[in-house]
């Protein structure tokens, strides 16, 4: 064992590892087959940062032929991603025989046929990406599909379910407009109904919802509508339909999200699941969030979170709840096969995520196998979960990671830096599942905490809520406790604490380093510091998200420039770096850049890089290495240790001493 200074140690887990390594898997879709035993289908996408961020449709095949092996299906330069609310999802799915996407490049709807080439099924629009589609189905007779379109062609962006001719013979068809958004769009199996979920602003998807349903008839063309569940102040999800015509949905009306189910001619729908303390569903910000599937026998599995742990449950026919046994601490995408065996994106906490199988015997196989590393696991830190308390009185919940490595240890007259990670949204969660992101910290000599501060999900509507009209000072007290907590402890050197994050985690940043003395150090990756530009430039998705994180604009107008961090660069007294991607449509890189100056003009310590050809979040292996590779010479120049890695420093960089 050798001791060497924590943030100085060698590490295999290098960055370009974990740009290789960060391959995102959505999905899975199955066709499942006749009783006749042949094999099934299983499709899902890659997202290949070495492949610029190209999503890649996969098809595996599952039974007894079945190599394990998934096969590209998708020729670039097309790639299954949508625009649709900016942060898509749902871009792609099967049909009875076909497949459809939507392509990232002109964001038209493509068929893809069995050894074909794709073929566009909608007209080119009359300005560039004009048209865009997500979260279809396919008709009951394979002549038509559904999906949502949002139209950026008129004066003012709309969201719509349509009807779409397969054979791309004629125009997209409107049967539901005049809600600010639409989602969920699905056919009954027998043809006779069409179920979405419709919400209007201020309200975002989890905030309050409207599930609905209508008679469908010949055309295709659709008879009364009925609100099924929900309202302004409940939030439905992950509608679709059994096979025997009941529609499954999750609502949070008990202040957890838990299935209920509803059947045409119903006057009420009835729960499934009365679960308290933790929930059924994530808060839909992307299309195609589907925490739970139906067995061949009729049972259902769902997905169960528990303060950022995911479980899987079987619901019986009889009602009776079981929990299913699995290595996974995180769980995605549930399919079926035919035969009963359970599909989904999976991850455990020393594994990076796979497409997996499960048995209904229990066996567990991998169609997509993780990308072997070649590590020996001494390197890898595993999450405990920690309660600290909080501001208020409240209690608040991370994830901690020890610095970990195989025969290296930290100088014995030192403690070891923190790293805070702030996740983004603000309304999501972190899990305890492997993240390589991680682990390239902790296997150098740094701890790390992942905090699940007030506002994140998971942990019922009352948690989900504390954020309303608080961002900027809840997520930030939670922060500050989590890296107050562990110093007390005694685990984590107090002078040298950092704070990171992206998106909304960017913001928790700028606002904990403006609003408080704790850090000596921070990270902002495309984080919002100018809330009043925010609200009055970014896409229609988000345009009145801070209306509940912060207040109505411009009525709150003084609220947003106090919270602002661009307003209060003068408190800031550590030094900064700024990461953005310049094709960011979500926080415009114009944030990055007010910042940068601000810092500038009052002679603040920073660095900043720029990434051409990224949007919200880095896809583009290149540029996961360089932004991780400069951000641990940034903590070397501030914290006053070398890495052990061989980095290029940051060009331009401000007082850090190069």
């Amino acid at each position: 064992m050798t001791n060497q200074p924590f943030g100085s140690w060698p590490s295999p887990i290098s960055a370009r590892l974990v740009g290789a390594g960060g391959v995102g898997l959505s999905g899975p879709a199955v066709r499942r087959a006749p009783d006749d035993g042949e094999q099934t289908e299983i499709w899902w996408a890659e997202l290949r940062p070495e492949e610029s961020g190209r999503s890649v449709l996969v098809r595996a095949v599952s039974g007894p032929e079945a190599t394990g092996i998934g096969q590209d299906m998708l020729v670039a330069p097309f790639s299954a991603r949508t625009r649709v609310h900016e942060y898509g999802g749902g871009a792609w799915f099967l049909g009875q025989a076909d497949v459809y996407f939507s392509n990232w490049d002109d964001q038209r709807l493509y068929r893809l046929t069995s050894g074909g080439l794709p073929e566009a099924i909608t007209p080119v629009p009359s300005e560039r990406h004009g048209l865009r589609f997500a979260d279809g189905v396919e008709g009951p007779d394979g002549s038509w599909l559904v999906a949502v379109m949002e139209s950026h062609d008129g004066s003012e962006v709309l969201n719509q379910v349509v009807v779409i001719p397969t054979n791309g013979d004629g125009e997209p068809v409107v049967v539901v407009s005049g809600s600010d958004f639409v989602s969920t769009p699905r056919v009954s199996p027998d043809g006779r109904w069409l179920s979405w979920i419709r919400w209007d602003h201020p309200n975002m998807p989890w905030d309050g919802t409207e599930l609905c349903a209508a008679p469908l008839f010949d055309g295709p063309r659709l008879g009364n509508v009925q609100v099924v569940a929900g309202g302004p102040h409940e939030s439905v999800h992950a509608a679709n339909w059994t096979a025997d015509g009941r529609l499954l949905f999750s609502t949070d009306r008990s202040g957890f999200w838990n299935l209920h189910q509803w059947t045409p001619g119903d006057s009420n729908d009835r729960a499934i699941t009365e679960l308290v303390g933790s929930e059924i569903g994530s808060p839909p910000w992307v299309f195609g969030v589907q925490p739970w599937t139906e067995l061949s026998d009729g049972s259902l599995v769902a997905v169960q979170t528990t303060a950022g742990n995911d479980r899987l449950l079987t619901i019986r026919v009889d009602g009776t709840i079981e929990t299913l046994p699995s290595p996974f601490v995180a769980v995605s995408g549930l399919a079926a096969t035919s035969k009963g065996d359970l599909v989904c994106v999976a991850q455990t906490a020393v594994d990076l995520p796979a497409v997996a199988v499960l048995s209904s015997a229990g066996r567990l196989a991998t169609f997509r196998a993780p990308t072997s590393l070649g590590i020996d696991g001494g390197w890898f830190s595993r999450a405990e979960a920690i309660e600290f308390p909080s501001a208020g009185g409240r209690r608040s919940h991370a994830f901690f990671y020890r610095p970990t490595g195989l025969d290296v240890s930290g100088s014995a007259d030192e403690l070891p830096p923190l790293i805070v990670m702030g996740h983004g949204g603000p309304t999501a969660h972190t899990s305890p599942a492997f993240n390589l992101k991680v682990q390239f910290w902790t296997s150098r000599g740094f701890a790390v905490v992942d905090v699940n501060y007030g506002g994140s999900t998971g942990f019922g509507r009352h948690y989900r809520r504390l954020l309303e009209r608080a961002w900027g000072i809840v997520d930030v007290e939670d922060c500050v406790a989590a890296a107050e907590f562990l110093a007390a402890s005694g685990r984590v050197d107090r002078e040298r604490m950092a704070i990171r994050g992206g998106s909304a985690g960017g913001f928790t940043v700028l606002a904990a380093l403006t609003g408080s003395r704790v850090f000596s150090a921070g990270t902002s990756l495309y984080g919002v510091a100018d809330l009043e530009a925010l609200a009055t430039d970014t896409h229609k998705f988000e345009s009145r998200y801070l209306d509940s994180l912060i207040g109505p604009y411009p009525d709150a107008k003084p609220i947003y420039e106090e919270r602002s961090p661009i307003h209060h660069v003068d408190k800031l007294s550590c030094p900064l770096l700024v990461l953005q991607g310049m094709e960011d449509e979500i926080v415009p890189p114009n944030q990055a850049e007010a910042i940068v100056a601000a810092l500038a003009a009052n002679g603040i310590p920073h660095a900043a890089i720029y990434f051409e050809g990224e949007q919200h979040g880095f896809r583009r292996a290149e540029n996961i290495v360089r932004s991780l590779e400069a951000e641990l010479w940034f903590y070397g120049r501030v914290f006053g240790f070398d890495p052990a890695d061989r980095i290029e420093p940051i060009a331009g960089a401000v007082g850090l001493n190069q």
